[in-house]
Parts: structure tokens; sequence; C-alpha cells
């Protein structure tokens, strides 16, 4: 199961409606943050999302609206109790930017690793369920798209087991994906297990133009979240100059990849009422959403 909540949906700077865009993944609870522009923390304080279990941030890109918040974030993680290692993950000039920011928060109770990475990676971290997986997109900085897709293990196969001939004390252990030596012979997982079953997988956009690897790296998607900047499309010279996105152009990959559903985020100060487009917008993707501060949703496995 992933919990999701989007904890921003503005772009360039926080408005009085709006919190820059943020999304927070709760997963088996462990929690990751995407992008801590300022603000965050409010927002998050609002949602009672909690700061303790953050175990990964990641960045798309280094511009303020995106990352400003990390270091009140770090010290507010801090005095929540965390003594566990933090991970950032984040594109070019990651290194570079942390440290720098780190500044304002040099004494930390706890570890960060950062990975930075300078080229698109089918996984960049992983843990036994989770594998996160990045794009490199097409902005004025260097920036990642970011894939989270979370695993599901292959169903209990009682027969499957029953004709291997394998002890009832192993069953349990060999489902968890574990081998055993036992009495002498080893046992592995396919020996009770059946055919794999699909995962959940959550797909993160923002900033970029529309470019061609978006379709592939977003295929199936049960929750694309992705840019809108500008509804209108009379805006296409501003997203050309600025490298962001239309809602139509949006709605198009969402419905080139195949995804199940579209949020869309990241909205110029200027565009006060997102809502104006959105039905031309699901007349290229019908199940469009328009980001909100605060916009929840729990995807399980079916």
């Amino acid at each position: 199961m992933l919990n999701i909540t989007l904890l921003g949906s503005g772009g360039s700077l926080p408005t009085a409606n709006r919190f820059l865009t943020s999304l927070l993944i709760n997963y088996d609870g462990n929690k990751i943050l995407v992008d801590c522009g300022e603000g965050t923390q409010v927002s998050m304080k609002i949602n009672k999302t909690g700061f303790k279990d953050i175990g990964i941030i990641c960045f798309t890109h280094f511009h303020a609206d995106h990352a400003l918040g990390l270091p009140g974030l770090l010290l507010t993680i801090a005095n929540s109790g965390r003594t566990e290692p933090l991970t950032i993950i984040g594109p070019k000039g990651c290194n570079e930017v942390i440290h720098g920011l780190r500044v304002l928060c040099p004494e930390l109770p706890y570890e960060i690793n950062i990975i930075e990475n300078t080229e698109s990676c089918e996984n960049i971290f992983s843990t036994d369920d989770l594998i996160l997986s990045t794009l490199n997109l097409d902005h004025t900085l260097p920036c990642n798209g970011y894939n989270f897709s979370l695993k599901r293990r292959a169903k209990f196969d009682v027969a499957k087991a029953l004709e291997n001939k394998v002890p009832k004390s192993l069953w349990s252990k060999l489902q968890k994906g574990n081998y055993i030596d036992y009495e002498g012979k080893t046992y592995y997982p396919q020996m009770v297990l059946g055919d794999n079953r699909q995962g959940l997988k959550i797909t993160y956009i923002t900033d970029t133009r529309p470019i061609d690897e978006i379709i592939s790296f977003a295929e199936n998607s049960n929750l694309f979240i992705c840019e809108g900047m500008y509804g209108d499309d009379s805006n296409l010279d501003k997203a050309l100059i600025n490298k962001h996105m239309l809602f139509s152009e949006a709605a198009t990959l969402a419905f080139k990849s195949n995804v199940k559903e579209l949020w869309l985020t990241h909205f110029s100060p200027s565009l006060t009422d997102p809502e104006n487009y959105i039905e031309q917008t699901r007349n290229i993707f019908k199940n469009t959403k328009i980001g909100t501060d605060g916009m929840t949703k729990i995807l399980s496995f079916t």
C-alpha cells in the first residue's frame, strides 16, 4: 500500500492559497519526501504527516522553489528524535547544494547520505519492497523525474509447495524470498510461489518540457503526477522559454503512457483558477485531476 499526500501545488513562489510543489509518500511506516521548497514543513504540520520517519528526500532539481525549505526541515527532523541515517537523492550539483544549505544546520543527530546521479538510472535506490528510478528531464537546470515502484510478492501456491515436498515449517520463510538449507537439502522460494503479481507505481515529473522519454518512463503508472505550469495553450511561448508544460502537454503524456490517473501540479502564480481548463484537458486524458494542497490518495494492491 502507498499513501500519497500532495503537500503543495504551486510553482515559482508560494502564494496565499498554495504551498510550493512537494509530495510525501508513505509506505509501511517509511516516508519519502519529493522536493522541499519554503513552507513545506508548514504543510506537513497542517496535514499531520509527522517528520521522524522521513528516510529519503528526493530532489527534482535545485531551483529555490524546490529546495530552500531543506535546512529548516532537517532541523525539525532532528528535533523529532531521528537518529537513523537519512538519504538525499538529486541530480547533478546535489552534493554542492546540500553541503551549502547545511551551513545553516551543521550539527545533526543523524548522518546524511547523498546520492548524486548525472544519468537516468533504473535503480538509484532500493529496499526489499521499493525501487526508485530516475529520468533526466529537459529543464533550465539538471532535473530528475522519479518512479517509485512498490514490488508485490508472488502469491503462495500450496499445491506447488506440497508437490515439491516442502516442510510446512519452512513455508513462511520461503514466501518472504529467502532460501533455506534444511536437513541436507536447499529449499528455494520458487518451490512455493506462483506467478509474479503486478505491483504499484507512482511517476513524478516536474519541471520539464514534454520529452518522449517520459512516455516509456511513466508507462502504466497507477498515478502520474505531472507539472502543469500553464492552463491556456496560448502560453506555449512561455512554456518553451522557461521549459515548463501546458496542461494539454501533460495530458497527452498521460494518454500516451497509459497511466491510470493524472494529477496536475506546479501551477504558475498567475494561474489563479486551474479548474477553468480541466474540461479541455480531460478531452485528452479523461482521468485528470487538478492538484490541491493536502490532496491524498491510497494505492492498494488489486
